[in-house]
């Protein structure tokens, strides 16, 4: 009974480090959102069903250990399997969502989801499976059952804060599927051992752990290959910090900083280039957008999703030493920042913490005259960053010149989140404005929705360009000059929603408007 329990236990433990694992596994890909969340456990809850139902049927059938030891086994060696299986089917995903192609990507989808399925249906089995084992008096039943649900129950509750404390964040995730298999394999292997004389159920364990251990050991360790499909760009650097996947990628003598496996560029650095050639050149406009004068050289910038610093660069390189903080979650992007991307200016104080969490624990006296948020985790933005309570914490920390300026992805012809931000954002500034960064109509795009104290418009905007002063780079000012055409009041149509901490659908606007763009783009 003991090592029923023991078995049990661990089988419950290995479940739920198996689904957050699948989870950390899936976010650089699909993101972390509450679909990825609800179909994660949903299919989780749908495979232990199946497996509840196999397992007792299959011990009424088979009553006996050796079955039971042989369905644990084969279910770790699947657990070993899932990080050698998974990333090439992965990469399809992704060029699924690269190129548009919603077949593929749906189709991947679907067979990453069933990867998990053995193993966790087999799982699901050992509870009902050891309970037909352990019953010797029918009177006890229900006592028996009882005792080793609880036992299954306290193993998941271990399982989940052990991953999530411990294993996840210092082994990473590739290797906590093969910790996982070897702790399920290993008491496996004990429970035959203690409970068995028959050297026969000793094999099928051993074989499987033996095979988990060189799945391990042949392992290369990286999180990606260093080619992945992306033409002949190496990747300078890689990694998995605790919160993503990290790569550097050259491209001539470009860099580009890519944080999981989004078609996204989170991060660039141009050596040939004053500008960034990208959506962080239009952060730049901000301070244009007031209508009493544009910048002045004592302004303070709060910069909310830093990441290697392509904003921070942009503005010292073209304005001058001004004051700026930059929160960024993930620490590890910092150093990234300072290694790859010359992010070492001495104007620059980096903040490695979450960017509303940061803003709320400032005193009153923190004001900036510029806010910047560019806190993306594509496709999505964290919702707590688009609300009319986030809106109003930086109103709060701004000056009476203050600028507001948030990125937003869209496509050609659905702005749904850019009328949505804007939406929010007029609840508690008087002026909002959008600059639409010009793109391909046939791909995905960003607009700039800008929000200011005191109330502007696009003629404002533009008064404030013919007065740059001839010290500021003549390529900025160009193109700012180019920008006048891209600026116009926002409208956001009646019914938009206004985001609050109740209530910001940011993950089903996004999917919304990406569903629209792939099925336009399949036909």
């Amino acid at each position: 009974m003991k090592s029923l329990s023991l078995l049990v236990f661990t089988a419950g433990a290995v479940i739920l480090g198996v689904e957050l694992s699948a989870a950390r596994l899936l976010d650089p890909w699909f993101g972390n959102s509450q679909i990825v969340w609800a179909g994660l456990i949903g299919l989780i809850l749908l495979y232990l069903a199946v497996g509840a139902w196999l397992g007792g049927k299959l011990a009424d059938r088979f009553p006996s250990l050796g079955g039971l030891l042989a369905l644990a086994s084969v279910s770790g060696l699947g657990i070993a399997l899932v990080p050698a299986i998974s990333p090439p089917v992965l990469r399809l995903a992704a060029v699924g969502l690269h190129d548009y192609l919603p077949g593929l990507l749906a189709g991947t989808l679907l067979v990453v989801l069933l990867i998990f399925s053995l193993p966790v249906i087999l799982l699901g089995a050992v509870s009902p499976w050891a309970v037909r084992l352990a019953v010797t008096d029918l009177q006890q039943t229900g006592r028996v059952a009882g005792r080793l649900y609880a036992i299954g129950t306290c193993g998941s509750i271990m399982g989940t804060f052990l991953s999530v404390l411990w294993l996840i964040p210092s082994y990473g995730t590739r290797r906590s599927f093969y910790l996982l298999a070897l702790w399920l394999l290993t008491v496996t292997l004990l429970t035959a051992l203690v409970s068995s004389r028959n050297q026969r159920l000793h094999w099928l364990p051993l074989l499987a752990l033996c095979g988990t251990l060189t799945l391990a050991l042949l392992d290369p360790g990286s999180v990606r290959a260093q080619w992945d499909g992306a033409g002949d760009d190496p990747i300078l650097y890689e990694d998995e910090s605790l919160y993503n996947y990290i790569a550097v990628r050259a491209w001539g003598s470009e860099r580009h900083l890519r944080l999981n496996e989004g078609v996204g560029i989170h991060s660039v650095s141009h050596p040939d280039s004053l500008l960034s050639r990208g959506i962080w050149d239009y952060f730049l406009l901000a301070p244009l957008f007031r209508a009493d004068g544009g910048f002045e050289r004592q302004e303070r910038v709060l910069v909310i999703g830093l990441a290697a610093g392509t904003a921070s660069n942009l503005y010292t390189d073209v304005y001058g030493p001004v004051e700026i903080v930059g929160v960024e979650l993930d620490p590890q992007i910092i150093e990234v920042g300072r290694r790859y991307f010359g992010m070492t200016q001495p104007n620059l104080t980096p903040v490695a913490a979450d960017g509303r969490r940061w803003l709320r624990s400032q005193p009153e006296d923190a004001i900036f005259d510029i806010v910047l948020v560019d806190a993306y985790r594509p496709p999505y933005i964290p919702f707590h960053l688009t609300t009319v309570e986030f809106f109003q914490l930086a109103r709060a920390h701004m000056s009476e010149r203050g600028v507001l300026a948030i990125n937003a992805g869209r496509s050609a012809t659905d702005f749904a989140l850019v009328d949505a931000l804007a939406a929010t954002l007029a609840e508690v500034f008087p002026s909002v404005l959008v600059v639409d960064e010009p793109g391909p109509p046939d791909d995905l795009g960003n607009s700039l929705v800008v929000a200011t104290l005191n109330a502007t418009t696009p003629e404002a905007f533009a008064a404030n360009v013919s007065a740059l002063s001839s010290s500021i780079p003549h390529e900025f000012r160009q193109f700012a000059i180019e920008s006048l055409s891209h600026i116009r009041e926002a409208d956001p149509p009646a019914g938009t929603p206004v985001f609050t901490d109740d209530r910001a659908p940011v993950e089903q606007l996004v999917h919304k408007i990406i569903w629209n763009f792939l099925r336009r783009s399949a036909d």
